[in-house]
């Protein structure tokens, strides 16, 4: 190992100790399964809006999204990065206010006991398919993480993958099991600064190292549809391809996730002050559009450094290494920029951890709230619920480890289990807030009906090709809202004293909204 990989590590391993000291330090702070899983609903609206955020983002935005504008272009990169740009906003402005006045006027602190409760559901069977799905659908989303983690630790220094990939996990877990929610809410807006200044530096060097912008932007324009929205680059040929219009309506259905994250919504339920969510809107949006502008503009800058011969060419499989690539050459020209390389390096550590520390909760949540103690009456102490929630985090997070022993791509993943997040629970949470003749055989049917198409699709429709080949979010939230609407029709008159007691519990939350 040189002197260059040394400093690099020393500077991360500065960050991993002072996550794990932040978790000691907020461990005192949890005296409930409430505050664990929720803080207590004390968040800042800076700490809501950039823990919200960091924790969507994940290593994706450092790695996926420069590759993909390195690899092919604008379009991909443009319109999945435009539709997570408008589902953020409308997330935060329409659906924050209103699960937080919600979730706390039926005292709801996870997804699916926010579900349970809405729909009058005794027999728990909502929180129940609620637990399951985030279970099914949140390890492997871990699993990816740590993946993420062990890769870019094993590539860096020569490491073994599976030791790399031991160490990041075990730091998360740690501080994520001591600290609870507050420690990863805090850990979230620390990364997001981290993630902001590595988007930063890596687009100054890089365009530097480039030869400066005209050289960048020379070679971009001589990339047959590199700059096209509607075309893109193909790499492989060196030609233009085609990216039509249902690609385009496909890829920005991306946003439509934001309605069914877990991880997200729960930060939207535990703000302090709903009045503040206003401003935890503004400062969320900007950061979001900002940080996949810079991100895109890394892929662009990262082509043209390859073509000035600053870095080696990249395969295709391999252009999620770009980040790495410029940050390595970066920190080649001496002792402080090799520790500022360390820096960028953990970045990309930042938005990998401030994901899986918030599924690894939610996760959690779901096994010890909704499952052992309301769906099974699991009488417990607080004291005998905290070694529960904590040790849930912990078991959760050794199969996560087992599932990522294994090297290999996490992008495929995350892109499944976004959909999965997003039709199951997205048309389910929309219509639970805003339409009081839901009922819950139509939530039932409709978060079934949401999970089970995003399978359909993906694995006997979309192999067609042509017409049916979209990302499978798109027909699997329709799915969800229509089967929803069509089974709370029909059941309209199944429980009527549920549905008017639900009735004047909604007319109440709207007149506070």
């Amino acid at each position: 190992m040189n002197t260059q990989q040394i400093l690099m590590m020393i500077a991360m391993a500065v960050y991993l100790i002072g996550m794990v000291i932040l978790g000691i330090l907020f461990s005192g702070k949890n005296h409930s399964t409430a505050d664990f899983y929720l803080g207590g609903r004390k968040l800042g609206p800076f700490v809501t809006a950039m823990s919200a955020e960091a924790s969507d983002m994940s290593s994706w935005l450092l790695m996926g999204l420069p590759g993909v504008a390195l690899a092919t272009g604008l379009p991909e990169a443009f319109w999945t990065a435009l539709g997570l740009g408008i589902g953020t906003y409308f997330n935060w402005l329409v659906v924050a206010r209103r699960i937080r006045q919600y979730s706390q006027k039926i005292g709801a602190v996870t997804i699916p006991d926010f579900f349970s409760r809405r729909y009058r559901d005794d027999r728990h069977i909502l929180s129940v398919i609620a637990a399951l799905v985030i279970i099914i659908f949140f390890i492997p989303y871990v699993a990816s993480g740590f993946n993420a983690c062990g890769t870019l630790f094993s590539s860096l220094f020569g490491v073994g993958y599976f030791k790399a990939m031991l160490i990041s996990a075990v730091v998360i877990l740690i501080y994520t099991s001591l600290g609870g929610f507050l420690a990863a809410s805090t850990s979230d807006l620390i990364q997001s600064v981290v993630m902001t200044g590595a988007l930063i530096v890596v687009v100054g060097f890089g365009i530097s190292a480039a030869g400066g912008w005209s050289k960048v932007a020379e070679n971009a324009a001589s990339l047959p549809g590199y700059l096209n929205l509607t075309q893109g680059y193909d790499s492989s040929t060196g030609t233009a391809a085609s990216y039509p219009p249902l690609v385009i309506l496909s890829t920005m259905a991306w946003g439509l996730g934001y309605f069914g994250m877990p991880h997200i919504l729960l930060r939207f339920m535990a703000i302090k002050d709903s009045k503040k969510l206003t401003l935890s809107r503004r400062v969320a949006t900007v950061w979001v559009f900002i940080a996949m502008g810079v991100a895109i503009l890394i892929g662009v800058v990262g082509s043209g450094m390859i073509a000035n011969g600053a870095i080696a060419p990249l395969a295709s499989a391999d252009s999620q290494r770009i980040i790495i690539k410029i940050a390595e050459l970066l920190g080649s020209h001496g002792v402080i920029a090799a520790l500022i390389a360390g820096v960028i390096l953990s970045g990309i550590l930042d938005a990998t951890m401030s994901t899986a520390d918030s599924q690894l909760l939610a996760a959690a949540s779901s096994v010890t709230q909704d499952l052992l103690q309301d769906t099974f009456k699991l009488k417990l102490s607080d004291k005998a619920a905290m070694i529960i929630a904590r040790a849930a985090v912990l078991g959760i997070g050794v199969i996560a480890i087992i599932w990522a022993r294994a090297e290999g791509s996490v992008f495929t993943i995350v892109s499944f289990a976004w959909a999965g997040f997003g039709a199951a629970f997205g048309p389910t949470m929309l219509l639970a807030l805003f339409w009081k003749r839901s009922t819950k055989a139509g939530a039932v049917a409709g978060m079934i009906a949401g999970g089970l198409m995003v399978f359909v699709w993906k694995y006997l429709v979309r192999p067609f090709g042509g017409l049916f080949d979209i990302y499978e979010l798109l027909p699997a939230f329709i799915c969800g809202i229509l089967i929803n609407v069509i089974v709370s029709l029909a059941t309209q008159n199944t429980d009527a004293a549920a549905q008017a007691q639900i009735g004047q519990e909604f007319d109440s939350i709207a007149v506070e909204d």
